[in-house]
């Protein structure tokens, strides 16, 4: 996991390019979802974080965004009400 906060721009598109990053997360909200996903757009720099893929963004308690990721959120929500 990648703090927003510890890119500067330009490193941050080398990563993204190279596919060091290619999911975004709230480190708030624990949502993580794809790059271009309107609502992770909208968020705060301060509680974005990055990750190289969905298996780190799991590894960190994270969901999956219900925009963006519709499908994989509903497997997520149906492991959570079989809990």
């Amino acid at each position: 996991m990648i703090l927003h906060s510890q890119l500067s721009p330009g490193n941050l598109r080398s990563k993204i390019h190279s596919r060091e990053i290619c999911f975004g997360g709230n480190k708030k909200l624990k949502i993580y979802g794809l790059l271009g996903c309107k609502s992770g757009k909208r968020m705060k720099m301060e509680n974005r974080v990055f990750f190289k893929d969905e298996e780190e963004a799991l590894q960190n308690s994270y969901r999956p965004c219900g925009h963006c990721m519709r499908e994989a959120y509903q497997q997520w929500k149906q492991r959570i009400v079989m809990l």
